[in-house]
C-alpha cells in the first residue's frame, strides 16, 4: 500500500470514531426532549418514565471499566464490532418498545452496546493518531462530547414533535450497519495485550458501580445499596492492586494529571447533564415552549460548542492544553452563573440564550482538554482501561450530578426559584472543575515545559 493509501485510509478512522461516538450521546439526549411523547405513547407514570434513563445509565457506567478492558485484551477493532451490533440491535428494540417493560429492557441492552463503544472508540484514536495529529483528533473528539448532547436534545424536540420519538432509536441501525462495513474496510486491528481478563474484578466492579449508579438515581434502599457499592468497590481496588492482569490498573492514578481530569471531569459533567436535562424542562414549563421549540432553543449552546471546538487544536499548540483548560473552565463558570441569576424579569435571549452561549463557549475550550489529560502519559496496553475510566467518570459524574441536584431541590414548588438552586448547584460544580484543574493539572504542564 502506497502512503496515499495508508494517508487516506487513516483520514477515515476519525469521521467512524466520531459518527460511533455521536449516536451514543444522542440517544440519550433524544429521551430528554422526548420523554413526554414517549410517556404519553407507552403509558409510562413518572417512575417509569425515570428508568428509561436509569437504566440505560446503569448498564453504561457499569460496564465501562470491563467494556474498556475488554479492548486491551481481545483487540479493539473486534469489540468495536460487537458494541455496534449491540447498540444497533438495543435501538431497533427501544424502537420497537410497546410498554414499561419493553422500553426499560431495550434501553439497559442498548447501555451495554454503549458501554463498549465508548471507550473503544478513544482507544482506536489512540491507537491510530499521533502527534499533533492526536491533539487535533482529541479536540474533535471532545467536542463531538459537547455537540452530541446539546444537538440531540434539537433533533429529539424535532422527531418528539413533528415525527415520532422512536425515529430517533430506529435511525441508529442503518448507522450500525454502515459503521460495521467501514469498520472492515478502514479500521486496522493492533496486536492484543498479552494479559487476560480479570473474571473477579470484573464482577465486583460490575457489581460496585452499578450499585453506585441505582444508590443515587434508584427509588428504594437506596442507602443499602450505597453501602453496597462501597463495600464492592473497597473489595474492587484491594484486588486490583495484587492481581497481575487487573481490568483497572491502579497505576492511572499514579499521575497527578489524570487524577485531576478525572475529578475536573466528573463535576464538570454533572453541570453540563444538569444544564442539558434541566432546561429544556424549564423553557417547557415557564416559556410554554413545545419539545421542538425547547429544542432549537439550545441551539445558541450547540452552535457556540462547535464554533470555539474548531481552534482547539490550535489553541492548545500555542497556549498549552492546562492553561486552555482552565480559561475554558472559567468561561464555563461564568456563563452558568449568569443562568443563575434568571428571575421573574429576565426573557428568553438575556436569560436563557446568552449564558448559554458563554456556557458553550467555554465547553468548547474545556472538553477536548480534559479528554486529554485523562488519557495523558498512557502506555499502549492502558490506552483501553484510561478511555473506560475518562468515559466512566463522564457517564457516573453526569448522573450523579444530575441526580443531586435534583434531589436537593425537589421541594421548591416556585419553579424560578427551583432553576435558579439548580444551576446555583451546577456553578459550584464547576467551580470544584476549575479548583481540580488548578492544582492538579496546571502544575504538571509547568513541569513538562522544563
Amino acid at each position: 500500500m502506497d502512503i496515499a493509501s495508508k494517508k487516506r485510509k487513516l483520514d477515515m478512522v476519525l469521521p467512524i470514531i466520531l459518527l460511533s461516538y455521536f449516536i451514543i450521546l444522542l440517544d440519550n439526549s433524544i429521551v430528554f426532549t422526548g420523554s413526554v411523547r414517549i410517556a404519553q405513547d407507552l403509558g409510562l407514570n413518572q417512575a417509569q418514565l425515570s428508568w428509561v434513563t436509569n437504566a440505560y445509565s446503569l448498564t453504561f457506567g457499569g460496564l465501562l471499566l470491563l467494556g474498556g478492558r475488554s479492548g486491551d485484551i481481545f483487540g479493539r477493532k473486534r469489540m468495536y464490532n460487537l458494541g455496534l451490533i449491540v447498540f444497533g440491535l438495543g435501538s431497533l428494540f427501544v424502537g420497537l418498545a410497546t410498554n414499561a417493560s419493553t422500553i426499560i429492557l431495550a434501553r439497559a441492552f442498548q447501555g451495554i452496546g454503549s458501554a463498549i463503544l465508548a471507550p473503544t472508540t478513544l482507544a482506536l484514536l489512540l491507537d491510530n493518531y499521533q502527534g499533533e495529529a492526536r491533539t487535533k483528533a482529541v479536540a474533535a473528539y471532545g467536542a463531538t462530547a459537547g455537540i452530541g448532547a446539546s444537538v440531540g436534545l434539537i433533533i429529539g424536540g424535532v422527531l418528539a414533535s413533528m415525527f415520532s420519538w422512536r425515529d430517533g432509536f430506529f435511525i441508529n441501525v442503518p448507522v450500525c450497519l454502515l459503521m460495521l462495513i467501514l469498520s472492515a474496510k478502514f479500521i486496522k486491528e493492533r496486536d492484543r495485550s498479552a494479559g487476560k481478563i480479570d473474571i473477579f474484578g470484573s464482577v465486583v466492579s460490575v457489581i460496585g458501580m452499578i450499585s453506585l449508579v441505582y444508590s443515587i438515581v434508584g427509588e428504594q434502599y437506596n442507602l443499602l445499596i450505597f453501602f453496597i457499592a462501597v463495600l464492592f468497590i473497597g473489595v474492587f481496588i484491594w484486588y486490583e492492586a495484587r492481581v497481575t492482569s487487573p481490568i483497572l490498573p491502579l497505576s492511572l492514578f499514579s499521575n497527578r494529571e489524570r487524577v485531576g481530569a478525572y475529578i475536573a471531569r466528573f463535576t464538570y459533567l454533572g453541570a453540563m447533564l444538569s444544564l442539558w436535562f434541566l432546561t429544556p424542562q424549564f423553557m417547557q414549563n415557564y416559556f410554554g415552549y413545545t419539545p421542538l421549540t425547547a429544542g432549537i432553543a439550545f441551539f445558541p449552546l450547540s452552535l457556540s460548542i462547535f464554533i470555539f471546538s474548531l481552534p482547539v487544536s490550535y489553541l492548545t499548540k500555542k497556549w498549552g492544553n492546562a492553561k486552555l483548560m482552565v480559561i475554558g473552565l472559567f468561561i464555563t463558570f461564568v456563563g452558568l452563573a449568569s443562568l443563575m441569576l434568571f428571575n421573574n424579569q429576565s426573557n428568553y435571549w438575556l436569560g436563557i440564550a446568552l449564558p448559554m452561549a458563554i456556557a458553550g463557549m467555554g465547553q468548547g475550550f474545556s472538553l477536548s482538554p480534559l479528554t486529554s489529560s485523562g488519557i495523558a502519559d498512557t502506555t499502549e496496553d492502558e490506552a483501553g482501561a484510561a478511555s473506560g475510566v475518562v468515559n466512566m467518570v463522564h457517564q457516573i459524574g453526569g448522573s450523579i450530578g444530575l441526580s443531586i441536584i435534583i434531589s436537593l431541590t425537589s421541594a421548591s414548588r416556585n419553579i424560578v426559584a427551583q432553576y435558579h438552586y439548580q444551576m446555583m448547584i451546577a456553578t459550584i460544580y464547576i467551580l470544584i472543575s476549575f479548583i481540580a484543574a488548578i492544582i492538579f493539572i496546571y502544575p504538571t504542564s509547568k513541569n513538562k515545559k522544563r
